[in-house]
């Protein structure tokens, strides 16, 4: 998707700086390439852009609701690449971190950004493991599947998360090639992890508890960058109450008319069907304005795939997510709970990228 979650938002990254001296061939994203696990989990350094994304809901011992979120992007920059300098910034690392607290009235946020090396910040290849100082998002083998441990240590909050996987990868689009645009060259590798069932601990203002609950993944990996006319995107990824899961995401133009969408679905015991852009409607229900960037965003939604119908609405309205400081852009991004037929039907997250400025990228 590009960026964030389809999120592309990390193609910001090369905006910020300076020009490569000649041209970079990235790796491209070609119709045709299957996707291979388990190598496939890991990075996938010759490309422009990549990242995890996972995004969940957690229950506290006192049954009160909190969403996370944890996203490492990693970034080839094009410079450097003769350069035998260990400092050479080749490859950049960034990550965001956050927790929605309905007590607390908005996100709590932190971010990191490094380049690669010295041991301080780097990638694996052929597994998931990316780490930016003590904050590590990496993926083990364990009895059930595969296991990811997220760990982040923000300013106000803290957490070291189990996310256990026991299906397969949910492929995005032909077999993982995900398409933004008509034009086939805009696309990028995806695959999605849902239902990960999460335990652990979460620490806020310094107190510690026990926490559980359910999460989503997403890992993308792109070179190309938004499709002329792109002003942003709406992207929502959902843990449906019959243990499925749905992504659906499109682009949009200055007008708010949609240039692309998408959908993948997972019902149990069924094959995963996958939707072109005739089949997936949004439908704005409800706005909220931003009382710190005057951004008005479209919070609550109607969502169309397919044959079936699922209101979306957010465990609380500001969840904006500011990172100017670092890839340059504020959206919103943050957990939602989803009904069907007047009835609830799953809990997910929901990102909103475009809504101030143009997501601005290379």
């Amino acid at each position: 998707m590009q960026r964030r979650r389809f999120v592309i938002a990390l193609s910001a990254w090369p905006a910020l700086l300076p020009r490569p001296a000649a041209a970079v061939d990235f790796a491209p994203v070609l119709p045709g390439r299957r996707l291979v696990f388990p190598d496939d989990f890991g990075a996938h350094p010759d490309f422009r852009t990549e990242w995890w994304y996972a995004t969940g809901w957690l229950k506290r011992q006192d049954g009160r609701p909190l969403g996370f979120q944890i996203t490492f992007f990693r970034v080839r920059t094009g410079i450097g690449e003769r350069n035998t300098s260990r400092f050479a910034p080749r490859q950049l690392l960034l990550a965001h971190a956050a927790i929605a607290d309905p007590d607390f009235g908005h996100l709590r946020h932190s971010e990191r950004a490094a380049r690669a090396g010295f041991g301080h910040a780097g990638y694996t290849i052929g597994r998931s493991e990316v780490w930016i100082g003590n904050w590590r998002f990496a993926q083990q083998e364990n009895a059930q599947g595969q296991r990811y441990q997220a760990s982040v240590r923000g300013e106000d909050f803290a957490y070291d998360l189990a996310l256990d996987a026991t299906t397969p990868p949910l492929l995005n689009g032909q077999q993982g090639f995900s398409r933004k645009a008509a034009e086939p060259r805009h696309a990028s590798f995806y695959y999605s992890r849902p239902q990960l069932a999460v335990s652990g601990s979460l620490s806020l203002n310094g107190r510690t508890e026990a926490v559980s609950g359910h999460a989503w993944l997403d890992h993308e990996w792109s070179s190309e960058l938004l499709p002329d006319g792109a002003q942003g995107w709406d992207w929502v990824g959902i843990n449906l109450a019959d243990g499925g899961g749905l992504m659906a995401f499109r682009l949009r133009d200055a007008s708010g008319n949609p240039l692309w969408a998408a959908a993948s679905w997972r019902a149990p015991g069924q094959v995963d069907r996958i939707f072109r852009p005739d089949g997936v409607n949004f439908r704005p229900l409800r706005h909220w304005r931003s009382p710190r960037t005057g951004i008005d965003y479209p919070v609550a939604w109607r969502l169309q795939v397919g044959e079936r119908t699922f209101e979306l609405s957010p465990l609380l309205d500001d969840q904006e997510l500011d990172s100017r400081r670092s890839v340059g852009t504020v959206y919103w991004e943050g957990a939602i709970r989803v009904s069907e037929n007047g009835r609830p039907a799953g809990e997910g997250y929901l990102e909103l990228a475009g809504y101030g400025d143009r997501i601005r990228v290379g």
